[in-house]
């Protein structure tokens, strides 16, 4: 074994400036390489170098692939992530879908039987209505049958009411002659001038026109000046003289007569009541007075309007 040189090569460690030590020396043998040695570190040396800038290529690469691969790992997670949220979101949207879905079953189920109820009701209105104009009908058909019957009562009534006023004409004609004392078509003489006699009376019929017409007070008036009073009617048949000549002519709406009401009852001017109710069927209230005229029913009027009157007062005997 040769001899080998040695030499010694001082290495210093410094320690970080925060802690000041002393420093230490380390001291290690270093062997003279020959000649041979030298050559193959000179070689190596080359070669070394080359490793080196290829290293140092190799750790680029490395470092750009490792960050490739950090950037690829972090987009994985990143999509994994959104896959992740989205798919929560989709499942939350399902859940809604689903809970509307419900809903709208449950309101289907309510709209169906609500219709269906409807239905049914418009079904039964209609029949309803079918079975009231059935009955409208039947009815209508009634009452035009009704109609046409009480048409032809009414034809009836008009012919036996036009036969009831001729007869009733005849009848007045007659109790004129036959109660007012005609003697030959001529009157009798047992009433001045101007009265006209029925059975035991004789009657002035004073045809005023309005407004020269008098208030039933003054009537009487008038007629007591002519020693007589306003016509008081007992029997029917001076009622239909007394009806007979109170002519409606010349715009006279009415004759006086001796009726007229006190204390609520209809009294005559001598103070007898009135017997024959039928002749007068207005209520008697004080302050009215009665008035008749031809082919009307007596009437209730106020004492002080203005009308034409008739007197009345006994015949002569002859």
């Amino acid at each position: 074994m040769e001899d080998s040189e040695v030499q010694y090569a001082t290495v210093v460690f410094k320690n970080l400036p925060r802690t000041k030590k002393k420093e230490e020396v380390v001291y290690d043998e270093v062997k003279k390489p020959n000649q041979t040695s030298q050559q193959t570190f000179d070689t190596n040396g080359l070669l070394s170098d080359k490793d080196s800038e290829r290293g140092y290529w190799y750790q680029k690469f490395a470092c750009c692939f490792g960050s490739l691969c950090v950037i690829l790992v972090m987009m994985i997670i990143g999509v994994s992530v959104y896959f992740v949220f989205q798919h929560r979101s989709d499942e939350q949207q399902l859940i809604q879908l689903r809970t509307n879905q419900t809903f709208l079953l449950e309101e289907n189920i309510n709209l169906t039987r609500d219709n269906n109820k409807l239905s049914s009701d418009f079904t039964i209105q209609v029949y309803n209505l079918t079975q009231q104009k059935q009955n409208l009908t039947e009815e209508l058909s009634q009452v035009k049958k009704t109609n046409q019957e009480l048409q032809t009562d009414k034809e009836t009534l008009t012919r036996q009411i036009e036969t009831m006023k001729k007869t009733w004409n005849e009848q007045k004609l007659r109790i004129r002659n036959e109660y007012c004392h005609r003697r030959n078509n001529e009157r009798s003489s047992s009433c001045q001038n101007g009265w006209t006699p029925c059975q035991s009376s004789c009657y002035a019929v004073n045809n005023v026109r309005p407004p020269n017409g008098k208030t039933w007070t003054e009537a009487q008036e008038d007629c007591k000046q002519k020693s007589s009073h306003l016509a008081v009617v007992g029997s029917e048949e001076k009622k239909l003289f007394l009806d007979d000549t109170s002519w409606n002519a010349d715009g006279i709406t009415g004759y006086w007569i001796g009726l007229r009401a006190e204390g609520r009852r209809w009294k005559w001017i001598n103070g007898s009541d009135l017997t024959h109710q039928a002749w007068m069927q207005q209520p008697a209230t004080d302050g009215q007075c009665v008035t008749s005229l031809q082919n009307r029913e007596w009437k209730s009027v106020r004492c002080t309007e203005k009308n034409a009157w008739i007197c009345e007062k006994k015949a002569l005997s002859v």
